[in-house]
């Protein structure tokens, strides 16, 4: 079967037999997990990078310490499938909570990914200046709304590049949604190769549409730090 054969055989089971459904389902389901699981990922990590740079001089603190220690080598130290197979068949029915696949895949991405923000969290605050916490207690605020209100926000500044490089590979680590059952961009140019046993050109297809997605993105963060620069020089 010669190229041009492939692409007819490809169009028609993309048109012809509206596997472009699937297609565009797959891409939304891509995109959803990858966007739900970075900004539940960015709500716990931050909260997590609070716990370890506040001072541990209580009971609770420290007891907080240690629980996001064990939550961030627990995810940190498993891939992603092996996370998703354990939420989707053994987490979700041991506690008796029915949810679809699409639902597990965006808790489970979101939860691996507080992991990794927790640490580049961390580091964006301690990379603000120390005078600026003492400025804030100064005028009045506690540490809790000083943290809040003029560390993280500054932190968050610092860490752009290293956010949207967590948004890219959220990205592409949906590929391995189909291990429970979630339609992604790689199940669906899946299907359309299975269904004329030809994967060729889907697969070509599915890794340029991934590559136009991730171009998209990093032109995004790139537009991002620009305008953040331009506002630090105003």
């Amino acid at each position: 079967m010669d190229f041009s054969t492939k692409i007819d055989s490809f169009l028609y089971a993309l048109i012809d037999k509206g596997a472009y459904t699937k297609v565009l389902l797959g891409f939304k389901n891509t995109l959803l997990i990858a966007v739900l699981g970075l900004i539940i990922g960015i709500v716990i990590g931050t909260l997590i990078a609070v716990i370890k740079v506040v001072p541990k001089n209580s009971f609770v603190s420290r007891g907080l310490d240690k629980i996001s220690t064990v939550y961030v080598a627990l995810f940190r130290g498993t891939p992603m499938v092996v996370q998703l197979l354990l939420g989707y068949f053994v987490l979700f029915p041991l506690l008796e909570i029915k949810v679809d696949s699409l639902t597990v895949c965006i808790i489970i991405f979101g939860l691996n990914s507080g992991a990794y923000v927790s640490e580049i969290m961390r580091s964006g605050i301690l990379s603000v200046d120390p005078g600026q916490m003492e400025a804030g207690r100064a005028l009045g605020l506690t540490y809790a709304s000083t943290m809040m209100k003029i560390i993280v926000p500054q932190a968050v500044k610092n860490i752009l590049p290293t956010l949207g490089n967590e948004f890219i590979t959220l990205v592409k680590e949906t590929s391995v949604v189909s291990f429970v059952g979630a339609v992604d961009l790689y199940n669906a140019f899946k299907y359309i190769g299975s269904a004329n046993y030809e994967y060729m050109v889907p697969y070509i297809c599915m890794a340029i549409i991934y590559m136009l997605v991730i171009l998209i993105i990093s032109a995004g963060i790139k537009l991002m730090e620009k305008r953040l620069r331009a506002s630090d020089k105003r």
